[in-house]
């Protein structure tokens, strides 16, 4: 799989600004790592972590759709109340 050339990511800048030369071997020389065992196993951490992320987001939004529609029940029970008494 070539990399797209044109894109700079962030972890590409991260690991440039750490050690340059070892950004070089990689990217350009596309130089084997010593122990790519340790390398997929941050890729694993990663994706987990990503998606544990987008899961929150969307617990997080709903739990404000649940709020939102508590509030208006919450109201409107209030409401019949007042007229009805």
């Amino acid at each position: 799989m070539s990399k797209d050339r044109s894109l700079v990511r962030a972890s590409d800048i991260g690991a440039w600004t750490f050690c340059n030369r070892a950004w070089w071997l990689a990217n350009v020389q596309e130089a084997r790592h010593e122990n790519p065992a340790v390398l997929d196993a941050g890729d694993r951490v990663h994706r987990a972590h990503g998606r544990l992320l987008g899961q929150s987001a969307l617990l997080q939004q709903l739990g404000g759709w649940l709020l939102a529609i508590g509030m208006i029940l919450s109201g409107l029970f209030l409401l019949i109340q007042l007229f009805t008494n």
